[in-house]
């Protein structure tokens, strides 16, 4: 059954309907790989070639052998088409007309960062183009798959209105969106799919093969562990094919040990690099734009942990959380990313100690204290299983560890030092954290 459905801004690039707050990871691969993907499950795509140098876009775009085609900069982001590079081109897709177009936009686009809205000012460096022929469409459409936590399985989101920012056409025609929500045991079934091509709008002679497309990218959401399978536009060319002109797909991080061939395509380069040296032991870390920097045992206590530093009028500068079974080394790496944000002005651990042990914890920040030589305020909280010994490591190690029983206080204290420090640095100015506070 299609229903309508008002749609948020970022929902169609999320790979799940997830209430605010909650932490989640999915791996997203470049479009040409996901285009390879899509083309391994029989569904048509324009004929194109990846290239990671100029002279190599010269043979990918003689080798399509086409009057004119489209070079597309390889960064994982949206708005790429409206994007600027930090060489001065405009624009990460561009149509181009000869081989030797196709490298003068590739040396323009290799090595450099691509800034979209979705970037930020930090931007996106690009390493490799895709090249594809320019194809001319009759029609474009919306078409994605995602894992809808309301209803705990697939739907389908689509629209007739296809190529443009989804998100804008929900918030100024929300009834030009359709959902349908797929039974995981029955799978979509060709009636419910070729009902869609019809409401979309696709024309008879080809409705058939709208909906079989609809069927293989259901399969293959299915078959790869898929939280998105978003298809912007797919469209009916002027030959009358059905084609996937763009597409971007992500997947669950919990299928990697079965996804081992997917997960081979990550790019880490795409990604922020504190969060990659975070996976790499074991620790949950997204990067924000605050001053103080978070450590915290558990979701639940890292999320009051940030509300507690807003409420003092503080930002935190991220979301680190070390699980219920970090060791010492543990702790110092998440030190370690913590302080390589040059916008952090202090360090808030907040530890509650159940399996966790809090002199592990302390261990692990005299550990991080002396190898890393901070010059920020660290403030710690600890409370639970052996906690006096903790206390004591702490006084014993000689560091300038503020050590806070009530947690209001420590936020308190850490949104204080924040502001010592910022105005410190502002000044260009050393300041010592033994005075009293």
């Amino acid at each position: 059954m299609l229903r309508s459905l008002t749609i948020t801004k970022g929902f169609a690039r999320r790979a799940s309907l997830l209430s605010k707050g909650h932490q989640k990871r999915n791996l997203a691969i470049h479009e040409y790989l996901s285009m390879e993907l899509l083309n391994q499950y029989g569904v048509n795509t324009p004929k194109g070639g990846v290239a990671r140098t100029p002279q190599e876009a010269f043979q990918v775009a003689k080798k399509l052998g086409t009057e004119d085609a489209v070079i597309k900069a390889q960064v994982l982001a949206g708005g790429r088409g409206k994007g600027v590079f930090e060489s001065g081109l405009k624009g990460g897709v561009r149509t181009i007309f000869s081989p030797t177009e196709a490298e003068k936009f590739a040396k323009q686009m290799l090595g450099h960062k691509l800034i979209t809205k979705q970037t930020g000012s930090a931007g996106k460096i690009c390493n490799s183009v895709y090249i594809v022929e320019r194809k001319f469409v009759r029609r474009e459409y919306y078409f994605a798959i995602l894992q809808d936590r309301k209803t705990q399985g697939p739907v389908i989101v689509a629209s007739s209105q296809g190529g443009v920012d989804i998100e804008s056409v929900a918030a100024e025609n929300p009834d030009a969106i359709l959902t349908l929500g797929v039974d995981i045991n029955d799978g979509l079934k060709k009636d419910d799919a070729l009902s869609l091509a019809e409401k979309l709008g696709f024309s008879p002679k080809i409705r058939d093969e709208a909906a079989d497309m609809m069927q293989k990218l259901y399969k293959l959401f299915i078959d790869k562990d898929c939280t998105q399978v978003e298809i912007n536009p797919m469209a009916e060319s002027v030959e009358h094919e059905v084609l996937c002109m763009d597409a971007k797909l992500n997947f669950d991080d919990n299928s990697e040990f079965r996804q081992k061939d997917i997960f081979a395509l990550r790019d880490t380069s795409q990604e922020d690099p504190r969060e990659v040296a975070a996976a790499k032991y074991n620790l949950n870390y997204i990067g924000l734009e605050g001053r103080i920097g978070c450590l915290v045992n558990g979701a639940g206590l890292a999320m009051s942990t940030m509300d507690i530093i807003k409420l003092h009028g503080g930002e935190p500068a991220n979301f680190l959380d070390v699980g219920g079974g970090a060791t010492a080394e543990q702790v110092t790496e998440a030190f370690k990313i913590i302080s390589s944000d040059p916008q952090v002005t202090a360090i808030l651990v907040n530890i509650f100690g159940g399996i966790m042990r809090c002199d592990i914890i302390a261990q692990g920040i005299i550990q991080a204290a002396t190898q890393l030589s901070l010059t920020i305020p660290v403030i710690v909280r600890l409370q639970g299983t052996e906690v006096n010994a903790a206390k004591k490591l702490i006084a014993d190690s000689g560091l300038r560890i503020i050590s806070v029983d009530d947690l209001d206080d420590a936020a308190s204290k850490s949104v204080q030092l924040s502001k010592i420090v910022d105005i410190a640095r502002e000044a260009n100015i050393r300041v010592s954290f033994e005075l009293p506070i």
